[in-house]
């Protein structure tokens, strides 16, 4: 497999000022060496799913990536923690949350890592700005595009932010 690759990930935060902390994460991996922001989706607020909590900013963004997916995902987990991310409760809030999702076409499976990401066909604040950024992307385990895989969800908890 070629070190070089274009890879998917989900960002999300429902605590703190959450559109200065994801814009400040994406610069962060944008001046990672190895790692180049291609291009990155609007904001859309969710509705949380789990205990009670704050409404969620989600996005999406694809990077050009110089590492292999377990490099970018350590990565992923180091910027999280700069941020004072601390993973306690299952669906609780959080300041920070960077999900790989997809990376080339490749499908993985080991203790630490699953690509494509588990939950991706099923969640619509992950699917809406995806297809928003990579419509046409073929996730490798339905053999479905992206734009095909969000007609397939319940999109009404998703709301576009109008900048």
């Amino acid at each position: 497999m070629g070190k070089s690759g274009q890879s998917a990930i989900a960002l999300g935060s429902n605590l703190g000022d959450s559109g200065a902390i994801l814009e400040s994460s994406l610069k962060m991996l944008d001046q990672t060496p190895g790692i180049s922001l291609l291009t990155q989706s609007s904001w859309y607020r969710t509705k949380a799913v789990g205990p009670p909590q704050p409404d969620y900013l989600n996005g999406c963004a694809l990077l050009k990536v110089q590492m292999s997916p377990l490099e970018l995902l350590e990565t992923l987990l180091a910027i999280e923690a700069k941020f004072g991310r601390v993973r306690q409760e299952r669906w609780g809030p959080r300041i920070l949350d960077l999900d790989l999702l997809l990376f080339d076409n490749l499908i993985l499976e080991t203790p630490g890592l699953t690509i494509p990401h588990p939950g991706l066909r099923e969640r619509a604040f992950v699917l809406v700005p995806l297809a928003e950024i990579a419509p046409n992307w073929i996730e490798p385990v339905s053999r479905k595009a992206i734009a095909q895989l969000v007609q397939a969800v319940d999109c009404s908890g998703v709301t576009k932010i109008e900048n």
